[in-house]
């Protein structure tokens, strides 16, 4: 059973909140915790990154967030902890956002059983080459675990062909060229495709990549999309001294966002 798309399902014509967050930062245990506040907040899916050093698609925020995690020690461990820690108690599943040489390094199944093992529900691989994404899900399929599928501004016609006859039930469409990071304007070209890819499938789709508030969140309601995720403006409220205060910004933030939701 593909989790992630029973989740979309099951909002119906409501569209979900993704929040995105990076594995250990600021530090482990206020990870652990920021998981429980999206969750209590309302999140209806949660993605969390493994730190990785050299993540093409991300930017400066959460860059940042990585290389602090990854200088406390972050590791796939480490996230699998995580995991154990929160996923039984969660009411959001999991998807695990990582590149695929870390994937590789510690072997594709052993990875794709032991997040599962730990109460992942999906997995996003940005980096992911068309050539290996048939073997992945079917590896995915054996751990219950939901592959999620890119597609770029910059997708060719015969790619995004490919890719929608390929995935098990949910596409992450991607809201701009170039990389993560808080943006002002959402290319109005992105409606286009996604109204083009739901004349084309029945596929749900989740939007990421530069939302960051709810202005745009209102304006983006009005697309045919079933998620938006919103990562480094949730990391951004994650920087600060005192806990209390951290997670007190985390809380403010994901209300406001599913007040324009």
């Amino acid at each position: 059973m593909n989790v992630i798309t029973e989740v979309l399902r099951n909002k119906g014509s409501n569209c979900a909140l993704v929040p995105f967050i990076t594995a250990g930062y600021p530090n482990l245990p206020l990870s652990i915790k920021a998981l429980r506040i999206l969750d209590k907040e309302g999140a209806d899916i949660i993605e969390l990154g493994i730190p990785y050093s050299d993540a093409l698609a991300d930017g400066p925020i959460i860059q940042h967030a990585s290389k602090v995690a990854l200088e406390q020690g972050i590791y796939i461990e480490e996230v699998l902890y995580i995991l154990s820690r929160t996923t039984s108690e969660l009411n959001a599943p999991i998807v695990i956002f990582t590149y695929y040489n870390p994937i590789l390094v510690r072997g594709i199944s052993r990875f794709i059983e032991e997040i599962s093992k730990a109460g992942a529900k999906g997995l996003i691989i940005p980096d992911l080459p068309l050539e290996e994404v048939d073997y992945i899900i079917k590896i995915c399929s054996l751990f219950s675990i939901e592959l999620i599928l890119f597609i770029a501004p910059t997708s060719s016609p015969t790619r995004i062909k490919s890719i929608l006859s390929k995935s098990p039930g949910c596409i992450y469409l991607v809201s701009s060229c170039g990389v993560t990071g808080i943006r002002n304007n959402i290319d109005l070209k992105i409606q286009e495709l996604a109204e083009d890819i739901k004349r084309r499938t029945d596929k749900f789709v989740i939007l990421g990549f530069g939302i960051n508030n709810p202005y745009q969140i209102t304006k983006i309601l009005n697309w045919p999309i079933d998620g938006i995720v919103i990562g480094s403006a949730v990391i951004n409220h994650m920087i600060g001294d005192l806990p209390e205060d951290i997670l007190k910004s985390l809380a403010c933030f994901c209300q406001k966002i599913k007040q324009a939701m």
